[in-house]
């Protein structure tokens, strides 16, 4: 199946797990923590077994690593191409009721992210984008491209973490630097906010999975931007225990 036309019939399964999330959000729902004392609810777990159902059907051949399959140590065994999905990304946001959150569905070739959608289901945006085809976000039932920017004369409008973060990090890291604004946001909509042209550097000094950023980068690189290692190589995906290294997101240069 042709990638544009994947990414078509992936936008209702982003979309139901997105109702899904929703109607958890309106609820009183509990909490319970994860082994690495994360946190968990239904709405992870439900929006979760929506979309791998979904991905079964549309792509039997191609294997799914998903964060709470992940958590309970289920890990199919993958080649060079496979999903990496995180069904609710900032969940910490979710509790909070900040309305950051994202559902996240990503296609990965040859240790790249070639595809990807990031919803944020109470904000009313979808970000997509894959390789070869470019960027877009829907919002108010309209559909845009969307491209990376070159910084502005003004300096740079740098995004970082709202619930996690390292301030005195995030200081030495953009040293140096000519900084205009700085802005927060949860989840990967952080990447996104690249993407779009929106903020021109995402800093992430801190923990992160694979499954939590593989959409939005795939959003990002499809319109035009990158995400390094503090080294200056690209970041690459099926990488032992899918743990993250600290990196940088940015635009066009």
């Amino acid at each position: 199946m042709a990638k544009d036309e994947l990414l078509e019939r992936l936008l209702p399964v982003v979309h139901a797990a997105g109702n899904i999330i929703l109607e958890i959000y309106g609820t009183d729902f509990a909490v319970r923590q994860k082994p690495d004392a994360s946190p968990v609810t239904e709405a992870d777990d439900s929006a979760e077994a929506a979309i791998l159902s979904q991905l079964k059907i549309l792509t039997p051949d191609i294997p799914v690593i998903s964060e709470e399959a992940a958590s309970a140590g289920h890990f199919p065994e993958i080649g060079e191409r496979f999903w990496l999905v995180d069904p609710l990304d900032g969940t910490k946001e979710f509790i909070n009721r900040n309305g950051e959150f994202t559902v996240n569905i990503a296609l990965i070739e040859n240790r790249r992210p070639v595809l990807g959608i990031v919803l944020a289901p109470a904000l009313g945006r979808l970000f997509a984008g894959a390789e070869g085809i470019g960027a877009f976000v829907e919002e108010a039932g309209k559909r845009r491209p969307i491209t990376c920017r070159r910084v502005p004369a003004e300096g740079l409008t740098v995004v970082a973490s709202r619930s996690y973060g390292d301030a005195v990090a995030l200081e030495t890291f953009l040293s140096g630097h000519k900084v205009a604004l700085q802005i927060t946001a949860g989840s990967s909509l952080k990447l996104c906010l690249v993407a779009a042209g929106e903020a021109d550097i995402y800093p992430r000094l801190g923990r992160t999975m694979e499954w939590d950023i593989a959409a939005g980068d795939a959003v990002l690189r499809a319109a035009g931007g990158r995400v390094r290692t503090l080294d200056g190589a690209d970041l690459a995906y099926r990488k032992s225990g899918f743990a993250n290294p600290h990196f940088f997101a940015a635009g066009l240069e």
